[in-house]
């Protein structure tokens, strides 16, 4: 499905099934014999999905999840982790961007009174909320589902539902940015810094300066190439991953936020993956991740 100013996805088609296969990566990290994090509703999504058609990677495309399965397993590490500082801060509300099949309001452990806010397509949040509720889960906070599209006005419906944009908020954007254009990466955190409060916190999952040189793009299409024409001599069709990406160069997340009041930190995806014991394998990305993980803190108002 080619990418449209105005699309929209069910779960099992576009940029929905990307978070199908995020959650095939998390279900498989949960029975690996030593895992980083538990997602016991991964697989419940999954077969969800199945009963409704989908089908599940085989060859090729599951061969490429499983080469990055120790980078997705960092990521949502990461994020855990991002969450749980967040609230041993004493920040009691957090928003998730494009929260596709996140389980963490159900499955991470919340200081009391927090709230935790989703925001995604509202076909995608509803299939989830049956499955969890077909799952009799309870979530572990105030659970608020934003059924919204990112490119419209979030930030209007996100106080609709009872944000509060005078206290601290942890914002996650994880997964998100390569399904946006580079002028609205800009807009979406402009909006997520014109609605924080001093000592806000966000965690994102960005793009590193190596992703947009030509030598690593090309290695990229000549990978994805590979990968269909061996899918296809299986009789199996996969899907193009950089049909769905806005592939174009853009503000780097350090620098913008450094630049509007946000005290970062930063590290590489290798790093990172090296701190978990992961590795990615050396068939998938050259066997090196060119993303890094930002953390900030907002310390100043900006001025423009």
């Amino acid at each position: 499905m080619a990418r449209r100013d105005d699309d929209s996805w069910d779960i099992t088609e576009s940029v929905g099934a990307t978070a199908l296969a995020v959650a095939m990566a998390r279900a498989d990290e949960t029975t690996s014999e030593h895992p980083l994090f538990t997602d016991p509703y991964a697989q419940a999504f999954l077969d969800a999905a199945t009963a409704r058609g989908w089908r599940r990677p085989r060859g090729p495309m599951a061969e490429r999840i499983r080469a990055i399965s120790g980078y997705a397993a960092s990521r949502t590490k990461w994020f855990d982790e991002f969450f749980i500082a967040a609230g041993a801060n004493g920040i009691r509300q957090s928003v998730i961007l494009g929260a596709g099949l996140d389980s963490r309001a159900w499955r991470l452990p919340w200081i009391q009174e927090s709230a935790v806010y989703e925001i995604d397509q509202p076909q995608v949040l509803q299939f989830k909320a049956e499955v969890l509720q077909s799952q009799h889960a309870q979530p572990g906070t105030h659970y608020v589902a934003v059924p919204v599209d990112l490119r419209q006005d979030w930030p209007k419906s996100l106080q609709a539902m009872g944000f509060d944009a005078t206290q601290p908020t942890a914002w996650s954007v994880e997964g998100l940015l390569p399904y946006l254009p580079a002028d609205a990466q800009d807009v979406l955190f402009e909006r997520i810094t014109g609605l924080s409060a001093l000592g806000s916190r966000v965690g994102v999952e960005a793009f590193a300066a190596e992703f947009f040189t030509e030598r690593y793009l090309a290695r990229r299409r000549d990978q994805m190439r590979q990968l269909r024409e061996q899918a296809g001599a299986a009789g199996e069709d996969m899907p193009d991953p950089e049909g769905l990406w806005f592939i174009e160069e853009r503000a780097m997340v350090t620098e913008w936020l450094s630049e509007r009041g946000w005290q970062v930190s930063m590290i590489e995806a290798d790093d990172l993956m090296a701190r978990y014991h992961r590795a990615v394998s050396p068939d998938a990305e050259g066997g090196s991740m060119p993303t890094e993980f930002v953390e900030a803190v907002l310390v100043e108002h900006y001025e423009s």
